[in-house]
């Protein structure tokens, strides 16, 4: 059960959210307002009100920044992208909960095996409340994507994302190696409660962290985006700032290697080379077939050409338990893809009426891992192409974009960030792992993407004011803001 505090700290984000857009550029303070709370606010803690979803570490940062943009500061937040696809996506987006409620009206009942009568457990029918509280749900999900693509779609909107990463996964790195050491307990000491199964965050003979974060699994991946973020801080820096920025990727590591998630630690693998040697015509070519791989999963999970069998094979080589852990994700994924089959188009709605359930004590009898399953089950093919289609689209407009020759000055920056939503998209086939930075980044590519051969939009920095990309080593001009007269450069 949550503490005072925890309710307490939840409730005043919006004031904190108030005092970093007031006192930080722009572009920092909104980074900062979605993953300050991310990182800090308590997990599984919700401000339930009537008919609007619930209020938690996710929505509130989203919501309170917006209005804080639009409100206090004055600034009118374009909801309509350039790309007619990407309009379309958002409709769908909205609107595809409508006829997700019209075909769920009836109870969801469930049977025992091998029986023709359904048990005394049901799932309420869907009704005009749920139809309106799942729209207000996706407009809010919708926010970072739009506050991402109007003011973060520039140099220093981009750079601003990598450099915050770096700086949150060292400032998080502190708890979490306390927690490697002593077990996982930040949440318990700070708001009174733990928020997963303990269980799970045992692994080879010792804990993994997890801090103010849903699961350890969650923590991991930020690591890498943390690592990923400052190998590319790194490749672009001066000279004068590389020793201490491999210091950095050199410790990172270390912590990713600490919080024992194999995924992670192959992100990582594959795409720290990628981030230090590829150029970023290369980069935008790996994340646009990432991208397709994501979208079309279903289509290749239910045609047989993902091979489930060679990758167990492979996993069992490394270590068996996972190998088991693997095989148990891939049989709940089946199951729930053959209950999906059911309501292919529009899904089964919230509620967990996408899952099996005990006819008999209800207890849920599958466990939905991946984001693209949850997706799948709930929303159908509508509401996954809307979901993928968005955060997909901006990784295939740079990559088309730039496929006969980067413009003048394109920002290496737009390659390292969309490198790090492909590796989101990746790990969303395994974990349900999109938060609101993800969202974040996606509309801040998808602005960014907009800019290339287009005329700048007011107040929005054009490509033009990006300079070149520059080598891993050797000198070359630093990327960043222009410096004034007599201003030191610093990270």
């Amino acid at each position: 059960m949550p503490n005072t505090l925890a309710s307490i700290v939840l409730l005043t984000w919006p004031l904190v959210c108030l005092v970093l857009l007031k006192r930080m550029p722009l572009e920092r303070g909104l980074i900062w307002c979605i993953l300050g709370g991310y990182l800090l606010l308590p997990p599984r803690v919700a401000f339930d009100l009537p008919l609007v979803p619930a209020m938690d570490k996710d929505s509130l940062p989203s919501v309170s920044a917006f209005l804080i943009v639009a409100l206090v500061l004055g600034h009118r937040i374009s909801l309509w992208p350039q790309s007619r696809l990407a309009r379309g996506l958002i409709v769908l987006f909205l609107i595809g909960t409508v006829p997700t409620v019209l075909s769920n009206g009836d109870p969801a009942l469930y049977f025992a095996p091998g029986s023709t009568e359904a048990g005394p457990f049901q799932i309420p029918g869907l009704n005009l409340r749920d139809l309106a509280s799942l729209t207000i749900k996706q407009a809010i999900v919708l926010l970072p994507f739009l506050l991402g693509r109007q003011f973060l779609a520039s140099e220093t909107g981009l750079r601003e994302l990598l450099l915050a990463m770096m700086v949150g996964g060292l400032i998080y790195s502190v708890p979490a190696l306390l927690e490697v050491r002593l077990s996982p307990q930040f949440n318990t000491w700070i708001y009174g409660f733990f928020q997963h199964s303990f269980e799970q965050m045992m692994r080879d003979g010792g804990f993994r962290p997890i801090v103010f974060l849903q699961h350890a699994l969650w923590l991991a991946l930020f690591m890498v985006y943390a690592l990923l973020s400052s190998a590319a801080l790194l490749r672009q820096a001066a000279d004068s700032k590389k020793a201490r920025l491999i210091l950095t990727v050199v410790y990172l590591a270390g912590v990713l290697f600490l919080c024992k998630s194999l995924a992670s630690q192959l992100y990582a693998l594959v795409f720290l080379p990628v981030i230090l040697i590829a150029d970023p015509r290369m980069q935008l070519r790996i994340t646009a077939i990432l991208a397709l791989i994501a979208v079309t999963y279903p289509v290749l999970r239910n045609t047989g050409m993902i091979p489930l069998d060679a990758i167990l094979e492979r996993a069992m080589a490394i270590n068996p338990d996972r190998a088991a852990s693997l095989a148990y994700r891939f049989e709940n994924e089946q199951i729930l893809l053959d209950r999906a089959g059911e309501k292919t188009w529009f899904g089964w709605g919230g509620w967990g009426r996408n899952l099996l359930h005990d006819p008999e004590s209800g207890r849920s009898a599958t466990v939905p891992d991946g984001r693209w399953i949850i997706v799948f089950g709930t929303y159908g093919w509508a509401g996954y192409i809307a979901e993928m289609g968005l955060l997909a689209l901006p990784l295939l407009l740079l990559w088309r974009r730039t496929r006969a020759g980067l413009p003048a000055h394109f920002s290496p920056y737009a390659a390292s960030v969309a490198i790090l939503l492909a590796v989101t998209m990746m790990d969303m086939l395994l974990n349900a792992t999109l938060i609101p930075l993800t969202w974040m980044c996606a509309g801040a590519l998808l602005g960014y993407s907009e800019q290339i051969g287009q005329p700048a939009r007011p107040g929005t920095p054009s490509l033009a004011s990006a300079p070149a990309p520059r080598p891993l080593f050797g000198k070359g001009p630093a990327i960043g803001r222009r410096k004034r007269p007599g201003q030191r450069t610093t990270l």
